[in-house]
């Protein structure tokens, strides 16, 4: 079941040149920036009420976001939601014939599960969903 909007992706080609939009125009406060996906990314994390913004800037320029970048320019790259069962979702979303980029989910560094579904499945959003580590 979906529990709530976790965040919004930011494609950016610089996380520091867009902190200072972020920061300065729109008065966030950065709570922190992390290497995510084995190095590939850097991503500030911006929280703003019971979600996140996240500015994701590719450090693989082979990366699925190095690509989108090149591809499409910088902007909202994905919706996140937080699930209580990332195996039931996923299973859900089979059985209803949606794409999935993810059968089985990652894990981060912070133990949080997460897949994503592929955007012709989500009229044209890439959906990541997300499962905190203290849920089965």
């Amino acid at each position: 079941m979906l529990l709530r909007l976790d965040h919004i992706g930011i494609a950016v080609q610089s996380v520091n040149d867009a902190l200072g939009f972020f920061e300065t125009a729109l008065g966030m406060k950065l709570d922190h920036i992390a290497l995510e996906e084995g190095g590939r990314t850097a991503v500030a994390f911006l929280p703003i009420g019971d979600a996140e913004v996240e500015l994701v800037e590719p450090k693989d320029t082979d990366s699925g976001l190095a690509k989108f970048l090149a591809k499409r320019g910088e902007g909202i790259h994905h919706l996140c939601f937080e699930v209580d069962d990332i195996h039931a979702m996923l299973a859900q979303l089979k059985a209803h014939g949606a794409q999935l980029i993810d059968e089985t989910p990652r894990v981060n560094a912070s133990g949080m599960q997460y897949a994503f579904i592929h955007p012709k499945s989500a009229h044209g959003a890439l959906i990541e969903l997300y499962q905190k580590p203290n849920q089965p």
